[in-house]
């Protein structure tokens, strides 16, 4: 029998060399692999997909919540409620009342967690800017770390006993109050050796804190930040003296020519920034914010430590400033210009033992080097 060349033969013995025959699968075989290319392939190309989206949407997330700063506070600073700061401040006594300013007023109080006594900052959410103010604080100080700058203790972001919103910020308690209060407050008061006024070695240590701070906020390595409402009510001073510069509603952040709020990071630097006498006469004109005016701030405080005199007294008028004062009055006429408890002071060096027998206009200060 001839088989070669016959391409219809398949199957038989191995000795035949003939192509195995095609056997064709059975209806429940193929229903299964119908089955598995319709419906099993699609619901896995489904998922998969819906996996890669998901990944996608955490990621952009992540991204999102890393260029808002506020939701990211509870990162940064434990939370508080309500209810512990108004237990903390015996229901926001006016007796624990030590402060007040622009948007906001300050108590004093003891937190449950907390041994030494706390400076509460509630925010005033119907004035408008506070909430701004409240965030560009936070904003400020969750990175900021140093020993002149006021150390921001933990926050509250909730509502009150009857429903409304509630911004609070709580620091460390400066027991000394502030600077402004310290000048003036013993305005009347006459030297004497067993009073212990604002001596002029305390003035000195208190600018110089000062000048520790902007330089820090002026050149950190996170970027330059811009205080804006420096002033005398914002210098707090603990128990030894040390000044520490807050509030920092206002602060702006500086990158390269770029200038944000820290309330709104998006939001303009216009607007008059700062605090009549101390702002730079350049913000009254629109100008831009700039490190040199919280420089300006800076000089017009010193004047006035060293004065006693605020630049809103009432002889600084008709043009006449208390850096115009200070100017016509530099050098020969400086003596005359100084705060009088100074001048007191002075005279009680003088007639100690050590005092200096140097001569010349300067020889009066040679005497503070041993107190």
């Amino acid at each position: 029998m001839q088989i070669d060349g016959n391409q219809g033969l398949c199957g038989g013995v191995l000795q035949l060399h003939i192509i195995a025959c095609y056997v064709m699968p059975s209806n429940s075989t193929r229903h299964k692999a119908h089955l598995f290319l319709k419906v099993v392939i699609p619901i896995t190309s489904m998922v998969s997909v819906a996996m890669v989206i998901f990944g996608l949407l955490l990621w952009r997330g992540k991204q999102k919540s890393k260029s808002v700063s506020f939701p990211s506070l509870a990162t940064k600073f434990p939370k508080v409620s309500f209810s512990d700061l108004a237990r903390a401040t015996q229901g926001f006594s006016v007796s624990n009342l030590i402060g007040r300013g622009r948007y906001s007023y300050v108590y004093q109080g003891r937190l449950v967690e907390e041994e030494n006594e706390v400076a509460i900052k509630v925010f005033n959410q119907e004035t408008r800017g506070a909430q701004k103010s409240f965030i560009a604080e936070c904003n400020a100080l969750r990175n900021m770390r140093h020993r002149n700058l006021v150390r921001i203790l933990t926050v509250c972001s909730s509502n009150d006993s009857s429903g409304n919103d509630f911004k609070a910020l709580v620091y460390e308690f400066m027991p000394r109050g502030d600077l402004h209060k310290l000048l003036y407050s013993t305005k009347d008061y006459k030297v004497t050796p067993d009073v212990n006024l604002l001596r002029m070695t305390q003035r000195m240590s208190i600018l110089v804190d000062v000048a520790d701070a902007m330089e820090y906020l002026h050149h950190n390595n996170q970027g330059t930040m811009v205080h804006c409402d420096l002033k005398p009510s914002n210098i707090l001073l603990d128990d030894n003296m040390t000044a520490h510069v807050g509030d920092f509603g206002l602060a702006r952040f500086k990158v390269g020519s770029a200038t944000s709020s820290l309330g709104n990071p998006n939001s303009s630097s216009a607007g008059l920034m700062g605090t009549i006498g101390y702002a730079a006469p350049e913000y009254a004109g629109g100008g831009q914010v700039s490190t040199a005016a919280d420089v300006y701030s800076f000089g017009v405080i010193l004047l006035e430590i060293l004065l006693r005199r605020r630049p809103t007294d009432d002889m600084f008028m008709d043009g006449l400033s208390i850096v115009k004062f200070t100017e016509i009055s530099f050098p020969d006429r400086v003596m005359e210009i100084v705060d009088p408890q100074l001048i007191q002071e002075i005279e009680l060096c003088q007639e100690t033992p050590t005092a200096s027998k140097e001569k010349g206009p300067w020889k009066h200060l040679s005497c503070f080097n041993n107190n």
